[in-house]
């Protein structure tokens, strides 16, 4: 079959493409621009690209015809195929369609957590030797990669997103997944484009665990309120998790971890199990949110897959974790330099709050990028004051979507003002050449410095490393 993807470009739309790829279709795709790494792996992968939206790129007629959720109803790349009369569908209908059918669907969904998490289930399923597909929203450090074909009757992992479907299809993408077991690890408001309200993103989820069968199973995070209250919709099971001393509401947690003071690069806990110790675990994530990914993994793989605690055990300690989520980028004149998707306050709290606990020695910097179409509006706006707190210096860049009204706009200058009246150093720059040049005068041996958003961020992380390495002239 010639399957042809109209948006290819996109790290989901990419990795379907590669999915389709393997599945052995002839496979063609278009876009504005191939960028990398998405534009290089599309080549190496063999995927037939074709710049720019236009009807000539749907010549010889597809099979089917994917459309992105970049595109609007005036695409018209998309128009002609619709007008056209061909069989059209969206990303995750054709994911549906073409990779989760005659698979246990595996669907982890959440706020937060989400790319971490799969690819965290993927790799245990994967050492227990059932052989996973998956389909994970970022970049595996254990994998070649973000994707992977399964045969049938194995478990399909993929990453559950709240976001809508296409323009033609406003509706979840999670929705189509037809989840036999699933994660669900939080709910805070985000998508503010999508979602105006907390009422209609709540309405998303609840939508989806009505969408696992009777016989299915629910694992949720007993700690957050709107998750216990989204999980009572479920017809199937469902079993909470929490850390030791979270406050649970109602509903008594099946997986208890209890963290254990960390002295190294693996952070220890003890796991509980219906009220039963099952010993000492290790994770290589740091962070009390991370820990939390690691006790929904592994409930899911050993309830819904039946491996054995102790093969998950060993295979926790091997995660080599996602590109973009606290990596590590490079070391330079003493000062670590990571890179952190994290855009929603939330993930930013606990990406500090983690990196913090990892480094307790030296000053912390946060430089963030509000870019995401939620972290741009002032939905989130005093939350975020209290997110950047475990920072010692906090570094703004300007909101990446300047055609918000100024209204609307996430008041950066405001949040540095709120952080200053804790004590806290904190500027809302110009751009990346004044955060840069502010690194580079204030950084010393043994700080840690952590790069935010959801985009590229203009290659920040190499200049940061960049500067850092020029030596600093002595004061006489």
């Amino acid at each position: 079959m010639h399957v042809h993807l109209i948006g290819v470009s996109g790290t989901g739309m990419g990795s379907l493409a590669g999915l389709l790829k393997k599945a052995g279709h002839r496979v063609t795709g278009s876009d504005t621009a191939f960028y990398p790494p998405m534009g290089d792996a599309l080549e190496a992968w063999g995927i037939e690209k074709r710049a720019g939206y236009t009807a000539d790129n749907l010549v010889p007629r597809p099979d089917l015809v994917v459309v992105g959720n970049v595109c609007r109803s005036s695409n018209p790349e998309a128009r002609a195929a619709i007008d056209g009369g061909m069989t059209y569908t969206s990303f995750p209908q054709a994911l549906r369609d073409q990779c989760l059918s005659g698979r246990r669907s595996f669907v982890i969904a959440g706020t937060h957590g989400k790319t971490t998490t799969t690819a965290l289930c993927a790799h245990l399923l994967d050492q227990a030797g059932l052989a996973p597909g998956f389909l994970i929203g970022g970049i595996p450090l254990g994998f070649d990669e973000s994707f992977r074909f399964a045969a049938p009757g194995a478990p399909f992992v993929v990453e559950g997103d709240e976001y809508d479907s296409a323009f033609f299809e406003k509706t979840p993408k999670f929705w189509h997944y037809t989840p036999e077991v699933a994660i669900l690890q939080a709910i805070e408001h985000d998508h503010a484009d999508i979602y105006p309200d907390m009422d209609s993103y709540r309405r998303a989820f609840i939508g989806f665990v009505e969408r696992i069968p009777q016989s299915g199973l629910l694992v949720a995070n007993g700690a957050d309120p709107e998750v216990r209250a989204v999980a009572k919709h479920a017809r199937c099971r469902v079993s909470f998790y929490a850390l030791d001393g979270e406050d649970t509401g109602e509903v008594t947690p099946e997986w208890l971890a209890a963290p254990v003071y960390a002295t190294g690069e693996l952070l220890p806990f003890d796991l509980f199990v219906g009220g039963s110790s099952c010993g000492r675990l290790q994770t290589p994530l740091s962070g009390t949110h991370n820990l939390k990914n690691a006790v929904a993994a592994l409930a899911l793989c050993a309830m819904a897959a039946d491996v054995p605690l102790r093969a998950l055990s060993n295979a926790l300690t091997s995660f080599a974790g996602v590109k973009r989520r606290q990596e590590l980028r490079g070391t330079a004149r003493g000062v670590r330099v990571y890179d952190d998707f994290a855009h929603h306050p939330t993930a930013v709290l606990e990406t500090l709050r983690g990196l913090r606990i990892r480094h307790p020695e030296g000053k912390l910097f946060a430089v963030f990028e509000p870019r995401s179409a939620t972290a741009s509006r002032r939905v989130h706006q005093d939350a975020y004051a209290a997110a950047f707190a475990p920072a010692d210096v906090t570094l703004l860049a300007p909101v990446g979507r300047p055609e918000i009204p100024e209204s609307e706009r996430l008041d950066v200058a405001g949040i540095a003002a709120q952080l200053r009246t804790l004590g806290k150093t904190a500027e809302a720059t110009d751009g990346i050449d004044a955060i840069v040049a502010r690194v580079a005068a204030l950084a010393e041996p043994g700080d840690t410095i952590v790069a935010m958003s959801n985009g590229a961020f203009g290659g920040i992380h190499d200049r940061l490393l960049g500067v850092l390495s020029i030596d600093k002239p002595r004061t006489r």
